[in-house]
């Protein structure tokens, strides 16, 4: 069973883990586990083996000296196959671009590299990340580790990086979101998924959808691990983060006082009578039982209703998502000898007839949603949806001409930022034993915010339990 970020780093620290240790656990499980869940496009096996020998040397050294590696040093992590490692294929998904060769390493990667981390290799993604189920006709669709029997839809488009860390076989993997491709496979997989603000992170280096609403964040089994993990993914410097995690300061003293104190003075969003319409029975329950959580804990839970509908929103993102994904892949998609996903090609191919006129039109619209967003969300803190209207589907009922993204899509367009986190599993029955999930949807740059109610709720809510499909189980 691999460990979290947190506990590697506490044991790298007291001697009781070790990296190769905990390098070797992955690949274990990932040998033992993955031609079950289908979750990796390809592991560096060699080279993780390399590095984790190497970062083991270097914690030793550390530990006897007394020095600061930061917490993610020697941290075996998964990277989204459409992010680019240097000499390594990036597919993106597509079968076209099967023998693809980075050309240098994206900076989000770097970081990670630079901070310690050991990269167990690349996962599996819908095709150019145009697609919320996670289904992928020529490169495999991974498996939902919450239903051994059933093929349900892990989540897309990061569906490798949710199922490979759902199912314990890395404490940790880098996702996109672009309308809800982080916080989708997390909530379908039952883990954390943190949306972080447009622009903040560098996307040189990873392969565009949308390069307007294009966002990489982690994918982690706690909401601690999703802090230590941005971090490392925004360059701060490892030391300083430690720093700051163990004396309980900066963003994690904001998580801890949360945790500790409560959310006395908070005021949170909930859907109104008209969103709450469409959303299935078990994620209702499941999302009326956190609001009751989070009213136990100070916070006062009010409905918001939006100035546009999140069905609304979808209208203005569609025709940028669409004439952007048309601009990067319409000739592929064209061709109707390329071997792409076929339903990728029908999301890509109606971007052809979307005129510069209606592209400007749907940015300047954008704008006008944003500010009259913002003048309507003066006085909350943040607005807490399910993260999903329904649970996890079998693949052969999943709607490919709809999207499971009408509540994350929301958090792109209108630039926020956003933690997803499981609420618990659905009851027995039919469709029951499935994750059900929130998210706390805050403003651009507010990623501390919505890590501290996230946290809070986490530890109000208590243990998750694993999936069924689960390393060394």
């Amino acid at each position: 069973m691999t460990s979290t970020i947190a506990e590697l780093a506490a044991g790298y620290r007291d001697g009781s883990r070790s990296p190769v240790e905990a390098t070797e656990e992955c690949l274990t499980a990932v040998a033992s586990l993955d031609g079950r869940v289908g979750a990796w496009q390809a592991v560096y096996t060699d080279d993780a083996r390399a590095a984790a020998g190497a970062a083991e040397v270097a914690v030793a050294a550390a530990r006897d000296s007394g020095a600061s590696l930061g917490p993610f040093f020697g941290v075996p992590f998964a990277l989204k196959d459409i992010v680019d490692v240097e000499g390594r294929v990036t597919t993106a998904g597509s079968a076209e671009w099967a023998d693809r060769v980075s050309p240098a390493t994206g900076t989000v990667a770097q970081r990670l590299l630079d901070a310690g981390g050991i990269l167990l290799g690349k996962t599996k993604t819908v095709e150019f990340a145009m697609g919320g189920w996670g289904t992928n006709q020529h490169m495999g669709t991974p498996w939902n580790p919450w239903d051994p029997d059933v093929l349900h839809t892990p989540g897309g488009s990061s569906s490798g990086s949710g199922a490979a860390v759902a199912s314990g076989m890395a404490p940790c993997a880098v996702g996109t979101d672009t309308g809800g491709s982080v916080r989708l496979p997390a909530a379908l997989c039952g883990i954390v998924g943190l949306k972080t603000t447009e622009g903040l992170l560098p996307i040189d280096g990873i392969v565009p959808l949308s390069h307007t609403l294009d966002t990489p964040g982690p994918l982690t089994r706690s909401v601690l691990d999703a802090a230590l993990m941005f971090d490392a993914m925004l360059g701060t410097p490892p030391a300083e983060v430690e720093r700051a995690w163990l004396a309980g300061r900066g963003r994690y003293g904001a998580m801890r006082a949360a945790i500790e104190g409560g959310l006395g003075g908070r005021r949170i969003g909930c859907l109104s009578d008209a969103e709450r319409a469409g959303v299935n029975a078990a994620q209702l329950a499941a999302y009326d039982a956190a609001l009751e959580v989070l009213a136990g804990l100070g916070a006062e839970v009010v409905p918001f209703d939006p100035p546009t509908s999140f069905e609304e929103m979808k209208n203005t993102r569609f025709v940028i998502v669409t004439a952007e994904s048309y601009h990067h892949y319409g000739e592929m998609m064209e061709n109707p000898a390329s071997k792409v996903d076929e339903r990728v090609r029908a999301r890509v191919l109606p971007g052809a007839g979307i005129s510069a006129s209606e592209y400007i039109a749907a940015m300047m619209q954008r704008r006008i949603d944003l500010a009259e967003f913002a003048e309507a969300f003066e006085g909350f803190d943040a607005m807490v949806t399910p993260t999903t209207p329904m649970l996890p589907l079998p693949v052969d009922e999943a709607d490919e001409t709809n999207t499971p993204a009408l509540f994350t899509r929301a958090g792109n367009f209108l630039a926020l930022c956003s933690t997803t986190m499981p609420t618990g599993v659905s009851p027995a029955g039919p469709g029951g034993g499935l994750p059900t999930s929130i998210q706390f949807m805050c403003r651009g740059g507010d990623e501390t915010l919505s890590l501290s109610l996230a946290a809070a709720y986490e530890a109000a809510r208590g243990p998750m339990p694993t999936p069924p499909l689960w390393a060394g189980g």
